[in-house]
């Protein structure tokens, strides 16, 4: 018997193939990359020199061989669980440490009540929270889960998606006060913008009323999100924010509600071989959770 056949990661991906009728959706069930999935079956099928599945439009069918393997893996499947728990202490609380990366509007604002929440009912794990715009590698494990405004395009990083989180662009009552509001885009660059100063990557292809944006265009520059809207909210000018965490900003007004929106969208990513790993994926599970709510807020 080949080491493919004996080996439980591939019996649990077939299993998950059987339930989901296709790669993709077992990929997503287990947390896995659909290239890892397809590994899986590709090794069990060569290992029993036979078919397991049937390809069609639909997805993928399990042959005769492969329902009659179905009862004997979900043995397997149940004796796995017990092992696992068994093995990890599941009675015991889970501790440890899980070190997370985010930007710093991210990090600053929106995860610190997520992350106090998490804590009252694991209190003995211990989480680290970099703050940076670039994106830690996860393969090298200089995070263990990370927050993303671009999707992953790793093999081996398992990611998913939270939602679009949509921004707009405001200023403080302040300065619409002393110096009001553009009614138009062409007036909106009549007024000082807050803006990026290094990181133009965030606004390539980003254009309002057909004028493409540049760093030339911003008044104020800096590469912290944080920066910049302590910058708007001290009456600066008109810089951009998420509509989110804008809502709970009452002296912040809305500046071309009509004309002006855009969105990033949201990502959780980890490595799959962290999947496991009881304390990384509880707080995965609850951050997704929790970042899936605060994407569809508006």
């Amino acid at each position: 018997m080949t080491d493919a056949v004996q080996s439980w990661d591939h019996w649990r991906s077939f299993l998950a193939v059987v339930a989901e009728g296709s790669l993709s959706g077992a990929a997503r069930a287990l947390m896995l990359t659909q290239p890892t999935v397809g590994r899986h079956v590709d090794a069990l099928e060569a290992g029993l020199g036979a078919a397991l599945f049937t390809r069609s439009r639909g997805g993928l069918n399990p042959t005769e061989l492969a329902l009659s393997l179905v009862p004997e893996a979900q043995a397997m499947a149940m004796a796995a669980d017990n092992l696992l728990r068994t093995a990890s202490g599941e009675r015991n609380a889970p501790r440890g440490t899980v070190r997370l990366t985010a930007n710093d509007i991210v990090g600053t604002f929106i995860l610190p009540p997520m992350l106090a929440a998490f804590r009252e009912s694991h209190p003995a794990i211990t989480i680290e929270l970099s703050l940076s715009t670039r994106n830690e590698n996860l393969l090298r494990r200089e995070a263990d889960i990370a927050v993303r405004m671009v999707r992953p395009a790793q093999e081996a990083i398992v990611a998913r998606h939270l939602g679009a989180v949509r921004i707009g662009l405001f200023a403080h009552r302040r300065y619409a006060a002393t110096h009001g509001l553009p009614q138009s885009v062409e007036e909106l660059f009549s007024h000082p913008i807050v803006g990026i100063d290094q990181e133009e990557a965030l606004i390539a292809g980003l254009s309002f009323g057909g004028h493409a944006l540049s760093r030339d265009d911003f008044a104020f520059r800096c590469d912290s999100a944080v920066a910049q809207l302590m910058a708007v909210k001290a009456g600066f000018g008109i810089g951009a924010c998420h509509l989110g965490l804008a809502a709970g900003e009452p002296d912040l007004v809305r500046v071309l509600p009509e004309t002006v929106e855009f969105g990033y969208e949201m990502w959780l990513a980890m490595h799959e071989d962290l999947r496991d790993t009881r304390r990384v994926r509880l707080l995965f599970d609850h951050l997704a959770e929790g970042l899936r709510a605060y994407a569809g807020r508006r």
